[in-house]
């Protein structure tokens, strides 16, 4: 686990690039603080260089990088843990391949070596790497399947840089990068940029399960898919699709607890933490170490839960309360740390339990991705309910009623309850068969128009992602989820975890985010995942006589936070400054009367706009303190 850093530069002095990417490698510090390693290759056409920091996890003592091949003809840097390097390097061993180290970043690059680019569709994985090969005079830059590990890149006409996070990049520029207007409208709508966009015009996320193939000569490259989905049986009955999902998910659990260091798991007391925390612990013969975390908040806190599993399992259970003070002393920090606006606000409250637990351990198991395979998440069959709805009630109906529904149902303080949930339910609402996409804008989605500029407005945001997933109007739970998965969970869930740990130097590791499982639930009858109202229906069922009953099906908030009320008391003073008449006319990006009279609205408590402002609040600190200064 680490982070990467490389350019490729037809112009810059060898002396300027070790320069550059010196820089570029401090900035990610805290994602590799064990060690780093550098490597400059020069060409006749150009001048490749590469770096990376390490967080030392497995191989402690031969696991250095860079790495080379035999002859130095091939060169890899990578960030990430493979999980079948094992079983890779036993096939690779078994045709007469030697390793000099017992690291999963030189099996990388020896299955490189032997089968090409397409070996990149075998690794089973987190990573981001990069591969200089002097044979081809080609650069290959690849990122796993789900998109666990970040990587960016941009090109000038002199130089290609990527890198593991943006603020690399973005410190070499001579001068920001416009601000991208489908990055602007896609942030606002969603509350995150997912891949392949960035806040920036012409800086992109390489996106999940692609890599990019850079020609030396050319100067010129292109993005491929990795060919990974495979195809299962279709037809199988729920007590073996049951017990076989229960096996896949005990040996990804297995398979992802490798390590030459301490680990844990992140426990909030959900089916999906609860799940992995128990698998692991069956697997050791020691206790392990859980951590959770709660709020003082009590609507908001629901310790109970992780403390139940915890006894259950007997674990050295961790459990840390926070408060808005401790949010105030660490928000700037987090936030910013993210390089382009993020408005997850459940970042907050992940930094903090990450920081506490890398007092413990240095590898944390969590449940992350659970709900995305499984079909966990409430819009799912709100989704299924919207046909249902359009069916009986007449769109000139539904639209007249929508204005009073929606002042009946206007909560004034920051409570995610039956009554936010409706609203939300009845402004996606859509007869075009759009709705999914509605459901999934959790920022301002409807009144984009309200908030921007007509200048600033991307009216086609979501065209890229409907082209790419050839899902122009989502109606199955199926393709809902696979939506999500190129957008939501590598947008924003994945980014959250990455970076918060990452500022921590903690490795985190999701047992869920694993190929087999995906394509095993892509295969099952949709009723499998969402039985009627029942979430993960499958995944509940296989793993509840380890729990107490009824325990799987108890409701959980998730990581929510109380930011709507953190904005009403310690964030005020910031967020008034931030509808200033003078910056806002400066940026020329919102309708002023729109932007100061929302906030104002929540400020005073006459309606709760959390979301929204909060959305507002991390884009203006962001722009503010990284991309005006």
């Amino acid at each position: 686990m680490c982070g990467i850093n490389g350019i490729i530069s037809k112009s810059s002095t060898p002396e300027e690039i070790s320069n550059s990417l010196k820089k570029m490698n401090q900035l990610i510090y805290h994602r590799g603080p064990d060690e780093d390693g550098f490597c400059i290759e020069n060409h006749d056409k150009a001048t490749i260089a590469m770096a990376m920091r390490r967080l030392s996890i497995i191989d402690l003592s031969t696991g250095k990088q860079p790495i080379y091949n035999h002859d130095k003809s091939i060169v890899i840097v990578f960030n990430g843990e493979i999980y079948n390097y094992q079983i890779l390097k036993k096939q690779l061993e078994n045709k007469g391949v030697t390793f000099k180290t017992k690291s999963d970043t030189e099996v990388i690059l020896k299955l490189y070596e032997a089968e090409g680019e397409s070996s990149f569709a075998d690794l089973d994985g987190m990573f981001a790497f990069s591969i200089y090969d002097k044979n081809r005079n080609k650069v290959f830059i690849s990122r796993d399947f789900f998109g666990e590990k970040p990587l960016y890149y941009y090109k000038n006409d002199e130089n290609f840089f990527w890198a593991s996070e943006l603020k690399s990049i973005i410190n070499n520029l001579d001068n920001k990068p416009e601000i991208s207007k489908q990055g602007l409208n896609l942030y606002f709508r969603l509350t995150y940029t997912p891949a392949p966009f960035t806040i920036y015009k012409n800086i992109f996320k390489l996106e999940a399960n692609h890599y990019i193939d850079y020609d030396v000569n050319s100067h010129s490259f292109q993005v491929h898919k990795i060919n990974t989905i495979k195809k299962e049986k279709q037809n199988i009955a729920f007590a073996e699709a049951k017990k076989e999902l229960k096996n896949r998910m005990l040996q990804s659990i297995e398979s992802r607890s490798i390590s030459d260091v301490p680990l844990g798991t992140f426990l909030s007391g959900g089916v999906d933490s609860s799940i992995v925390s128990l698998g692991l612990s069956q697997m050791n013969h020691q206790k392990i170490e859980t951590f959770s975390i709660g709020f003082d908040k009590a609507s908001f806190d629901e310790t109970d839960k992780s403390k139940l599993v915890a006894k259950l399992i007997n674990s050295n259970h961790h459990e840390f309360i926070i408060s808005e003070k401790d949010i105030e002393k660490n928000i700037h920090e987090i936030l910013l740390n993210f390089d382009e606006p993020f408005a997850d606000s459940s970042a907050l409250p992940t930094y903090l339990v990450a920081n506490k637990t890398r007092d413990f351990v240095k590898v944390a198991l969590t449940g992350d991705g659970g709900d995305e395979v499984f079909g966990g998440y409430n819009k799912y069959y709100i989704g299924k309910l919207n046909s249902k709805y359009t069916n009986i009630v007449p769109a000139f109906i539904h639209h007249a009623s929508k204005r009073v529904l929606n002042k009946l149902l206007t909560t004034k303080d920051d409570n995610r309850g039956k009554r936010f949930k409706l609203k939300k339910f009845v402004n996606a609402i859509n007869y075009n068969n759009e709705h999914y996409w509605n459901i999934i804008s959790l920022g301002f989605s409807n009144d984009i128009e309200k908030l921007l500029k007509t200048n600033s407005i991307q009216t086609s945001v979501f065209s890229y992602y409907k082209e790419k997933s050839n899902i122009t109007q989502p109606k199955t739970v199926h393709e809902y989820r696979e939506i999500d998965r190129l957008m939501s969970l590598e947008g924003d869930m994945l980014v959250k975890v990455d970076r918060t740990s990452m500022l921590n130097s903690l490795e985190c590791r999701a047992p869920f985010l694993n190929k087999s499982l995906w394509e095993f639930a892509n295969s099952l009858p949709e009723d499998y995942l969402l039985k009627g109202f029942s979430k993960k229906h499958i995944l509940k069922e296989a793993f509840k006589e380890e729990f107490p009953e009824g325990f799987l099906e108890k409701s959980k908030k998730g990581f929510v936070v109380p930011v709507g009320d953190w904005l009403r008391s310690g964030l005020k003073k910031e967020l008034e400054s931030y509808i200033e008449t003078a910056l806002l006319e400066k940026q020329n990006l919102f309708n002023i009367d729109y932007i100061q009279q929302l906030v104002k609205n929540h400020l005073t408590g006459k309606e709760d706009n959390s979301y929204k402002v909060w959305t507002f609040y991390t884009f203006q600190k962001w722009y503010v303190n990284l991309y005006i200064n």
